[in-house]
């Protein structure tokens, strides 16, 4: 048998490996840390870091050209691609001689003495400089677009659609603004992109400019919502940042959508069955099958995509009848285990609206 010394040693080891692929995202950017940073700088490939702060401004426009950089060198192993939270990791960015942010410093390989980077904050740009210090010869990862491109032929067909939500951008190539806004709207379609009464759109003006001076658009980007009650369009006078953009939308489209596109603990709620919910969960077993009827009627009563979560509480009261009260908590556990593993975001969605919707019966 194994010593206990032994065993304390191997335990300590693999709390230092777990630690460690911690440390690494999913994404393709790696997360650099006091601890793992000599372990992945100054080896046998060359690194370049983004040093930055959570706060930062400039950090969270360079953010998705990053993201593209590093998704783009993801099979270069002679390249890493990493950054640095200078707020959780001071004594780190102060050792490099971090002043500023964000601050692009390339580690040629087997080398901690880094060159500072003081080109464009573009992927494109970024992408140039580490091919010529990695000797790699990578092309920009091209990112596939959420956001619908309208022209003068299906610009009515999409927007004056009475059964669509639609924010359009007016926009013209050359604007110094729009060009800011653009990866920040790209995020928005992307949380949205499984709703199928939302539409995220944009709209050369610059191009189709009758159809821009239509719509009273003088300056760009300008940001008009349609929603389905009003096909003459609305001014969106909302802020420019992804949460800005988010909760407008959750607010006008009766969506529940997180920044990430996940769905949040209100989506799939129907306040119409909650009284019901809460009688149920509390009535002995003949009385539940009388509220069972109520909430079958209440769900014959709703339309559209209620109406599909109204089916779910239905299947949940059911259910309940059938396996007794532990079966929320016991499906909701299961479910959690499920959603934590790599699924389809469709699956996903699936599962979260089952889950909240039986987080009321628990």
């Amino acid at each position: 048998m194994w010593s206990s010394k032994l065993m304390f040693e191997i335990s300590i080891s693999l709390a230092a490996l777990l630690l460690f692929a911690s440390s690494v995202l999913a994404d393709d950017v790696v997360v650099l840390t006091d601890d793992n940073f000599e372990k992945e700088v100054g080896k046998d490939r060359g690194a370049l870091i983004e040093f930055y702060a959570p706060w930062c401004g400039h950090c969270k426009k360079l953010a998705p050209e990053y993201e593209i950089l590093g998704t783009s060198f993801r099979k270069a192993k002679s390249v890493l691609i990493g950054k640095v939270d200078c707020d959780a990791h001071k004594s780190l960015c102060s050792k490099y001689d971090v002043s500023g942010y964000p601050t692009i410093k390339w580690f040629p390989r087997g080398s901690l003495e880094p060159k500072k980077y003081e080109g464009a904050r573009t992927a494109e740009a970024l992408a140039e400089f580490v091919n010529s210090e990695g000797g790699t010869n990578v092309k920009i990862a091209a990112v596939p677009s959420n956001v619908l491109v309208l022209t003068p032929d299906n610009f009515n067909q999409v927007v004056l659609d009475e059964t669509k939500d639609v924010l359009v951008e007016f926009y013209a190539p050359w604007c110094g603004h729009c060009k800011q806004l653009a990866p920040t709207y790209e995020k928005v379609a992307a949380a949205f992109k499984l709703e199928e009464d939302v539409v995220i759109a944009n709209v050369d003006a610059d191009k189709y400019r009758e159809l821009a001076e239509k719509y009273g658009v003088s300056g760009y980007p300008t940001l008009k919502f349609f929603p389905k009650s009003n096909k003459a369009g609305e001014d969106y006078g909302g802020g420019r940042d992804l949460n800005d953009f988010v909760t407008f939308i959750n607010d006008r489209c009766a969506t529940s959508r997180d920044e990430k596109g996940k769905l949040t603990s209100k989506a799939g709620i129907v306040a119409t069955l909650e009284n019901l919910v809460k009688e149920f969960i509390s009535a002995d077993n003949d009385k539940k099958k009388e509220i069972l009827a109520q909430m079958e009627e209440e769900v014959e009563k709703l339309k559209g995509t209620i109406a599909r979560y109204g089916k779910i509480y239905l299947k949940a009261a059911n259910k309940c009848l059938d396996k007794g009260a532990d079966y929320p908590k016991n499906e909701i556990q299961r479910l959690e285990r499920v959603l934590e593993k790599s699924i389809s975001d469709v699956k996903a969605d699936e599962l979260t609206l089952k889950k909240n919707i039986l987080s009321n019966f628990a």
